[in-house]
């Protein structure tokens, strides 16, 4: 039998910590493994509970707030997914959580099925957002478009396992925490480097990270 996502719920609010989980508790294949009140909280709570699938991260909150918080669990444990969950709808927090490696941004009001949709979905290698949120990131997307390659060679096409060792190698986790992390052995974790290497036409950690930047796939 399939383990439950282990998720955690962060917010310096205990009454919107209690109606989050009451949302997932419907949902046998979701367990909340633990909540905490603030960015610093996560941090230190998740020395100890780095098997964590998914964080559901509030933005405003003491000592450390939801996007730096997200930055810091992206670097630290880059399996890790987060979701923003939030009150606020405004662009530069929607940017400033994108940029810090968020995989999603809801809105509180939204609903249990769709939160438990947005869930699966992320952990599916989605990145599930609040159709007003979506709406917002794609105009600021146009309103600061990208360089794109020019030829179509220029592609790369990583898996999404390739990328995850990649994300752990450019916060320069050794081959043997990144195995840890992502529950593998380091010969395969050798295995997707060389293939990262061969797809990057590359021959060292840092050229791949450099390329990878480049290509914006990390």
């Amino acid at each position: 039998m399939q383990q439950p996502i282990k998720i955690a719920v962060v917010d310096d609010n205990s009454f919107l910590i209690r109606a989050v989980k009451d949302k997932l508790s419907f949902y046998n294949d979701i367990t909340v493994a633990f909540t905490a009140s603030s960015g610093r909280q996560v941090l230190n709570i998740l020395k100890e509970k780095r098997n964590t699938d998914l964080i559901l991260m509030d933005i405003e909150m003491p000592e450390m707030d939801g996007i730096r918080a997200t930055a810091m669990v992206k670097k630290l444990y880059p399996q890790i997914k987060v979701l923003m969950l939030t009150v606020f709808d405004d662009d530069e927090n929607i940017f400033k959580a994108i940029q810090s490696g968020a995989d999603g941004y809801l809105l509180k009001e939204t609903a249990p099925q769709d939160l438990y949709s947005a869930i699966i979905q992320t952990m599916a290698g989605g990145a599930a957002m609040t159709p007003s949120i979506a709406l917002k990131a794609l105009n600021l997307l146009r309103s600061s478009p990208a360089s794109l390659p020019d030829d179509e060679d220029d592609l790369v096409q990583l898996t999404n396992r390739e990328i995850e060792v990649l994300e752990q190698l450019s916060a320069g986790l050794p081959y043997t925490s990144i195995a840890e992390n992502l529950f593998i052995s380091p010969s395969t974790v050798r295995r997707h480097i060389e293939n990262i290497y061969r797809k990057l036409q590359v021959h060292s950690k840092v050229e791949a990270i450099e390329q990878a930047k480049k290509r914006r796939i990390l």
